[in-house]
């Protein structure tokens, strides 16, 4: 059985998901934090573009050093290995990281060949497109926020083949964040306007 790659975005209501840092954090509570947290608990690996390693890397040894209340998932975060996607070398300070060496469908279709725990994303949103274009996405968590940022860069771009996606879980957070667990549709739905329309004369 192969390894999972699993991803985690958070996403506003408009699908906005650049600098969560700017609107997420109001709607950040200890339900979020589970789920944020449940979606990572069987990964060893994480994946990363290098503007989000780069924040992970200037955050959490900190906080893990700091020994505070987040400091056993920095710990987490500091023990998995991490691969980050760069066309520029790379000097590493954070524990367990590597270079990748090959495009991202290569690196990512290698790793769920190679036993061990599941593969983690969080943000890292080119590399979450090319998973989804490359067919190796297991489970895309969308953590829904109800709040319309009107601006910035948006989950899926425009001009792309469509991709369709299976409900695999949800659930409403007393926030109004919506938990939203996708997996891939191997068999979608089909038909067409007449078919609806037939439909709703039954």
């Amino acid at each position: 059985m192969s390894r999972k790659i699993v991803a985690s975005v958070f996403i506003s209501l408009d699908g906005v998901v650049e600098a969560p840092d700017q609107w997420h954090f109001p709607y950040f509570d200890d339900e979020m934090g589970m789920a944020v947290g449940a979606g990572l608990s069987n990964a060893d690996t994480m994946l990363f573009g290098r503007v989000t390693y780069d924040s992970f890397a200037g955050a959490w040894p900190g906080r893990e050093a700091a020994g505070e209340e987040d400091a056993g998932f920095a710990k987490q975060l500091g023990d998995m290995r991490k691969i980050v996607f760069s066309r520029s070398p790379l000097d590493f300070r954070w524990r367990n990281s590597e270079q990748a060496r090959g495009d991202v469908a290569e690196v990512a279709a290698a790793l769920k060949r190679e036993p061990g725990g599941d593969i983690g994303l969080s943000g890292s949103i080119s590399i979450i497109r090319q998973l989804l274009a490359a067919g190796l996405l297991d489970e895309l968590q969308l953590l829904v926020h109800p709040i319309a940022v009107r601006k910035g860069m948006r989950l899926f771009d425009e001009g792309e083949p469509s991709i369709p996606l299976k409900l695999l879980k949800s659930e409403t957070f007393g926030t109004g964040v919506l938990n939203l667990v996708y997996g891939p549709d191997t068999a979608p739905p089909t038909g067409g306007y007449e078919e609806a329309v037939a439909s709703l004369a039954e």
